[in-house]
C-alpha cells in the first residue's frame, strides 16, 4: 500500500462495508468509536494496556478516554486527517485481541476466567 493509499480517507461506502464486520465500532464525528465495558478498574488498565501494545507496534496513536469500567477508543488517522484503513485494521486487530474470549472454542485448551466468579471478570462482552 503506498504512502497515498494509507492516507486516503475512505469513502462513505468503504466504511459501511467495513463496520458490517465490526458492529460494535461506529462512526461519530469523523472517528471510528468503540466502548470497550470493563468490571472495574482493573479490567480498564488491562484492555488500555491491551490497546496501547497495539497501537504502538501499528505505529498508530487512538485517543482513549479512561473511566472506572469503560474505555472509549477513538480511530481515525491524525496524519490524514479522517478515517482510513489503517483505522479499520486496527479497530479489528482490537476486537481480535482485547475482546478474545478464550472459554468459547471447545477446540482451545485454554478455557478462560470462571463465569461464576465475579472476581475474575475483567471484560463485559457484547
Amino acid at each position: 500500500m503506498s504512502l497515498y493509499e494509507r492516507r486516503r480517507h475512505l469513502t462513505a461506502d468503504e466504511l459501511a462495508a467495513a463496520l458490517v464486520d465490526l458492529p460494535h465500532w461506529e462512526e461519530k464525528d469523523g472517528a471510528l468509536v468503540r466502548t470497550v465495558r470493563t468490571a472495574g478498574w482493573k479490567g480498564t488498565l488491562m484492555a488500555v494496556n491491551a490497546i496501547a501494545h497495539l497501537a504502538e507496534v501499528a505505529w498508530h496513536h487512538p485517543d482513549l478516554v479512561v473511566s472506572y469500567d469503560r474505555v472509549v477508543v477513538r480511530l481515525f488517522s491524525h496524519d490524514a486527517g479522517g478515517i482510513t484503513g489503517r483505522d479499520i485494521a486496527l479497530a479489528r486487530k482490537i476486537e481480535d485481541v482485547v475482546m478474545w474470549q478464550p472459554g468459547i472454542d471447545p477446540a482451545s485448551p485454554l478455557e478462560g476466567p470462571p463465569k461464576d466468579d465475579a472476581r475474575a471478570t475483567y471484560l463485559i462482552y457484547d
